[in-house]
């Protein structure tokens, strides 16, 4: 009997002949199916081949999640009902609150930026809130909710497109741009936002799928629901070829958009009737002249290196893929989790010019408007988010059986 030894308990793969109270899964990232026998409190089931995290039962997890969204909820309110920020420069003033930099951006011309701040920061939080708390409120009470898989996989889906605290961390990095020009009064919802941004990430990383499908089955056989129509399957046959195929379309996409992300200007600065336009290189380069040191370097990661690293990692596991490269699994496996969770920071220059455009409108005394560059830049944040989920990391471990004999030799 092979055991594979993962966190504090034992792990077994499908050789394994002791089926008692174990439960089946398989993994989504090498496609191995794993038996995970019952989960004691703070205990984690990886998978024995590539380490993926199957599953983890925290105490009390799910009123945990239930409390952390309900608090994430109310602080996302607060931070609606108050000033944000206000700048002050040559006697002039502008006071903005969250959502009047929707209405700046839109009168200003710029609505697919207002809209990407209005999705990613508001309405799809919001939704994962909301729906969580709705799930919950049902679960805990013993009762399956109505379409609950689905909205399960709406909010799982929807997760990585959640980019409230990357807005904060870019507000954080213009405020810095700009605080030598002007004065910089931070307003309560600028608190009561950070609040959000951690609660926020708190109820996220609170999330087991697992556990909450364990949950949701649990309900549905107390209440004899039957969703076996209703209910898709989130784990399905692989297609190698179209898989591939379309991460080729998505990558060569991105390296189309990314050349005139870079050389484009992404912001234009009028200070008294005078147009400074700037690309991202040239504005890490002015900070780093003004001795912005940190700020510099993390604009130059997220807006230059990690995109460049993140097509470089796709055009190599799509390759590796493409010709059944059987070398290298696990540093293969652990580069395509860490370019699927760095990608979305690159919006962190998208959202300082965001800010900066909805903020510093102080007519020709001084203004910041987006330039072309910004929703080329927002292409390749978002293209390259589209080829990582296209990406199958299934196709990695396409040697099963090499697997299976190293296990049981």
């Amino acid at each position: 009997m092979a055991r594979h030894k993962a966190g504090v308990f034992v792990a077994m793969d499908e050789a394994t002949p002791d089926h008692n109270l174990m439960d089946t899964e398989i993994c989504h990232e090498c496609d191995l199916k794993v038996e995970i026998p019952p989960l004691g409190i703070n205990q984690k089931a990886l998978c024995p081949r590539c380490g993926y995290l199957l599953s983890a039962n925290r105490a009390n997890s799910l009123a945990r999640i239930q409390a952390l969204a309900i608090t994430s909820l109310i602080f996302l309110f607060i931070s609606l009902a108050f000033d944000f920020i206000s700048f002050k420069s040559s006697g002039l003033e502008n006071n903005v609150k969250m959502l009047d930099s929707l209405d700046i951006l839109m009168d200003s011309g710029y609505i697919a930026l207002a809209i990407i701040k209005l999705v990613t920061v508001f309405i799809i939080p919001a939704f994962v809130l909301c729906a969580l708390i709705y799930l919950l409120v049902f679960i805990r009470n013993g009762r399956y909710p109505w379409q609950g898989d689905r909205l399960m996989n709406m909010i799982l889906l929807l997760i990585p497109w959640n980019m409230a605290e990357i807005f904060l961390v870019g507000t954080l990095v213009s405020l810095i741009k700009i605080v030598s020009l002007a004065d910089i009064i931070l307003g309560p919802s600028f608190f009561a936002f950070i609040l959000f941004s951690i609660a926020m990430t708190a109820t996220l990383l609170h999330i087991d799928k697992r556990q909450l499908t364990l949950a949701l089955a649990a309900t549905r056989a107390k209440g004899h629901v039957n969703t076996d129509a209703k209910v898709e399957s989130t784990h399905q046959a692989i297609n190698p070829s179209l898989s591939i195929q379309r991460t080729w379309a998505l990558i060569i996409t991105s390296i189309m958009l990314f050349i005139p992300a870079n050389t484009l200007p992404i912001m234009n600065t009028r200070l008294l009737g005078q147009d400074d336009p700037s690309t991202i290189i040239g504005g890490v380069l002015l900070l780093w002249h003004h001795g912005s040191y940190p700020i510099a370097m993390v604009i130059f990661i997220a807006s230059i290196l990690v995109p460049i690293a993140k097509i470089l990692v796709l055009i190599w596991l799509n390759y590796s893929v493409q010709t059944n490269s059987m070398s290298l699994e696990q540093q293969r496996i652990v580069l395509y989790r860490i370019a699927e969770f760095i990608g979305r920071w690159s919006m962190i220059d998208i959202f300082v010019v965001i800010v900066l455009a909805s903020l510093v409108q102080l007519g020709n005394t001084m203004s910041i408007v987006p330039g072309a560059a910004t929703f080329a830049f927002t292409g390749v944040v978002v293209v390259t988010m589209l080829a990582a989920i296209s990406f199958e990391p299934r196709l990695i471990y396409n040697d099963k059986s090499a697997y299976e004999h190293r296990t049981t030799s």
